[in-house]
């Protein structure tokens, strides 16, 4: 509604115009956009098993959810407002790997990759990384969506079954080794048997001979 006075020469009101606009349609399009909104707050707030949470244009942590919490160990009044790098490890921040990841998905729309991340308590974890660049609608970056998953586990399965593998390659190789050892062996017995036998034989024919038998006693 819009009232406007209506005056005449003498500034005297002389009356009102009034104009009155429905907006029944745009007040029901935004109480659902509302209630789209809310639902989607409640239901990335209801996920544990990703940090799930959004970062303004400049990298800062804007929002958090509960798989955020849980899995890097900041509650949400100590980490808003504080830059994402927070989470990366020394190493990477002075390679500029922050930095990177928010370039590559402001260029592409999506920057994926696993890393080591730093929880609260200093401890690492292994993360599976996805960041999305999130525009308004006209189609301009406006921030970026963060979501983080714990893969430490996975990684230690991977790693166990890695060190199995390398151990049945060495079982192999080891009994590979021994079988060809076996075989040396065995043929090696089979000349020492030849010589052996010769030997005693050469024996009995020098019987008369002391230092001939000595000497084949030797060999």
């Amino acid at each position: 509604v819009l009232i406007t006075a209506l005056r005449d020469e003498t500034n005297a009101v002389v009356g009102y115009a009034k104009v009155v606009r429905d907006l029944t349609e745009r007040k029901f399009m935004e109480e659902r956009e509302r209630q789209v909104e809310e639902r989607f707050r409640i239901l990335v707030d209801s996920v544990k098993d990703y940090a799930i949470f959004m970062l303004d244009p400049y990298g800062n942590v804007a929002s958090w959810n509960a798989g955020a919490e849980r899995i890097k160990g900041y509650r949400e009044q100590e980490i808003i407002g504080r830059h994402f790098s927070t989470f990366y490890t020394e190493s990477d921040r002075a390679a500029g790997e922050p930095a990177r990841g928010l370039a590559h998905a402001l260029e592409h729309g999506r920057f994926e990759n696993k890393a080591w991340r730093v929880r609260k308590d200093g401890s690492l974890f292994w993360a599976h990384v996805v960041i999305d660049r999130v525009d308004d609608n006209d189609g301009n970056p406006i921030g970026f969506a963060k979501i983080t998953r714990d893969a430490t586990e996975s990684l230690r399965a991977e790693e166990a079954l890695e060190e199995m593998r390398r151990a049945f390659h060495r079982a192999q190789k080891m009994e590979a080794i021994g079988q060809l050892t076996g075989g040396v062996a065995h043929d090696f017995n089979n000349l020492l048997q030849v010589i052996s036998g010769n030997l005693q034989l050469l024996n009995d024919d020098v019987a008369d001979n002391d230092r001939a038998r000595r000497r084949i006693a030797n060999a």
